[in-house]
């Protein structure tokens, strides 16, 4: 047992699975495979429920049973559990739940050995070590717009999960590099610099406006259109000048991605659609070898069952379009980067089209039947909608620029910062971090508290309001707790050693097992690709902690039971940091 214990340290609902695993064994042994069915209690019978009984009573109830109904069957459950540490009483409600209340002093151990070992060991331990998050996605020679937003920052999350979670991520950024744009852009490049080397982001200015230009002159001028389809072939057939053109033009849009980026903390490896161009033939050639690949109507498209359109993968033309890059893409990941699990987080618009991407993979032998890894999986989310409920632009409908975006949120926590009076009591450096941490982290945390598939809207002063759910709250809630500590005098690594953490009080009790509930927590929005479960988990943590630390029954500094109050409260700010550090933000240490 103390082995199985170990494999699921810090989570507490697998940890109890496990020991109903046994009694389940013993109570119906001719009932093969039965997962233990375990979850958080929300009523006052007890901390966590097993409700296997009513599913195992309609198994086998024909089967000349010794049992009479349900709550009989949870009775055994009950009975047949082995002993442990965990479990202070059970009882049986209603048609046979099992209610478990934990043993407060080994809740108490279990959260100071988290203080002792690091939270690490309460990661979640997902079945696969390699995945690939393929987010942001911009592509080259236009902004990066709100929804790109979205995607960087939902991806980057999910990523963190993961990587938390002991999984190696490839973090992904497949940008649009590559397709019959370039020829437009190259073409207006080659004509507004003659050196065309010498154009810089400076030169160039906005390079919105560059393409915005660029697309006028297309539609507008028959002979610059034709030379610019000419370009599209050269720089397809590799000719030097024009493959200089085009690695110019993207290391531009490089330059301002990066602003972004960097403003946000995210990481990504670029392998972007020109990447997986080499691979198209062959892996066409091998889903046509299957059979899998029909002429229709001039082009080479596979069909879907249960989809009325089929999957193009090589237009009539004969050219190369999103589905051939995306299918090159997914077996790359498969085949050489061994990925076992692939997570697309684009916007729901594009579900249909991975879905077909996906099917045709099940297909074609790439990936198993069924939700067995390895698999691939779409992360669709919603719009960002403003004040008038439309999608959100600029005055001028024009689409917003992420870096005036984030300078705008980062200013306005700046001046929020010195109106309180900061100005005078910090350095100039504190007051930057501080702003970057809040700004950043408020357009982030009003981002991700949202279940990802809905539309938001897009709104400064809420997210950067110090009251209710939002990364403001959470922030000072963290900070003020670190100030309780830093009040107490008490060296913290000496106390988690040295001191002895328990739960008396109904208050620190409620804290503790909410703090215990952290593992399931991730685990959960790991599984379900749902960063909004973190959200909603955090900001109950602070409610919960705000409840203890406000009673005046369970003062901190000064009381009989300072030590163990004090490493409560440790507990929680390391939760706490742990949260902020999955969402992608820096928590603040004073306020």
């Amino acid at each position: 047992m103390a082995a199985q214990e170990e494999e699921c340290k810090g989570n507490v609902k697998a940890q109890l699975a496990k020991l109903f695993e046994v009694s389940l064994k013993v109570t119906v042994p001719n009932e093969a495979d039965v997962d233990p069915l375990i979850a958080a209690c929300t009523g006052k019978f007890g901390d966590y429920q097993c409700n296997n009984a009513m599913g195992l009573w309609s198994k086998i109830k024909g089967k000349g049973t010794q049992f009479r109904g349900p709550p009989a069957v949870g009775e055994a459950i009950k009975n047949n559990l082995p002993t442990s540490e965990m479990i202070d009483s059970c009882s049986v409600a209603g048609p046979g739940f099992v209610n478990v209340v934990l043993s407060k002093n080994w809740m108490a151990k279990s959260i100071q050995m988290m203080l002792i070992e690091g939270i690490d060991t309460w990661a979640p331990q997902p079945p696969v070590k390699t995945a690939v998050v393929d987010f942001s996605s911009p592509n080259i020679a236009k902004e990066m717009h709100v929804g790109h937003l979205r995607s960087t920052i939902i991806g980057d999350t999910l990523a963190r999960m993961l990587e938390f979670s002991k999984v190696k991520v490839l973090r992904r950024n497949h940008v649009g590099d590559w397709g019959t744009q370039f020829g437009m852009l190259i073409e207006f490049l080659f004509e507004k610099f003659p050196n065309f080397e010498d154009a810089t982001e400076t030169a160039i200015g906005d390079l919105q406006a560059f393409y915005k230009a660029s697309k006028q002159r297309f539609d507008s001028d028959p002979a610059f259109k034709e030379r610019a389809q000419q370009a599209v072939v050269r720089l397809q057939g590799g000719e030097e000048k024009y493959r200089r053109a085009w690695a110019q033009i993207c290391e531009i849009s490089r330059t301002e991605f990066h602003k972004v980026y960097q403003r946000l903390g995210v990481h990504l490896e670029e392998k972007g659609e020109s990447f997986y161009n080499p691979y198209i033939p062959g892996v066409i050639e091998g889903l046509t070898k299957q059979g899998l690949v029909e002429e229709s109507q001039g082009a080479r498209v596979i069909f879907i069952e249960g989809i009325n359109i089929p999957l193009i993968v090589v237009k009539s033309d004969g050219g190369f379009n999103y589905a051939s890059t995306d299918l090159a893409a997914l077996w790359y990941r498969l085949n050489e980067e061994k990925a076992e699990w692939i997570i697309y987080v684009t916007d729901v618009g594009q579900q249909q089209h991975f879905d077909m991407v996906f099917k045709a993979a099940k297909r074609a032998g790439w990936l198993p039947q069924g939700d067995n890894y390895p698999k691939a999986s779409h992360v669709g989310f919603g719009l960002v909608l403003g004040e008038d409920g439309k999608r959100f632009r600029t005055r001028n409908t024009e689409v917003v620029r992420l870096v005036d975006l984030l300078d705008e949120a980062k200013n306005r926590s700046k001046a929020a910062l010195i109106e309180r009076g900061k100005g005078e009591e910090w350095t100039e450096e504190e007051i930057e971090s501080t702003a970057d941490a809040v700004g950043y982290g408020a357009v982030k945390y009003a981002d991700l508290k949202n279940n990802r598939l809905t539309n938001y809207t897009f709104n400064f002063d809420q997210m950067l309001n110090d009251k209710g759910n939002t990364a403001v709250y959470l922030l000072y809630a963290h900070a003020r707790i670190c100030s309780i500590i830093r009040r107490s005098g008490k060296d913290v690594e000496e106390l988690k050693n040295k001191g002895t953490l328990v739960l008396e009080h109904k208050d620190e009790r409620d804290l503790g097992l909410h703090l215990l509930q952290f593992a399931e927590v991730v685990e959960e929005a790991c599984t379900n690709l749902l960063p909004n479960v973190v959200c909603d988990y955090l900001y109950s943590l602070s409610e919960i902690f705000s409840k203890f630390y406000s009673n005046p029954e369970c003062k901190v500094i000064g009381s009989d039971k300072e030590t163990s109050r004090l490493l409560l409260c440790e507990a929680t700010a390391v939760v706490m940091r742990k949260c902020f550090n999955l969402l992608g933000i820096t928590p603040i240490y004073k306020i």
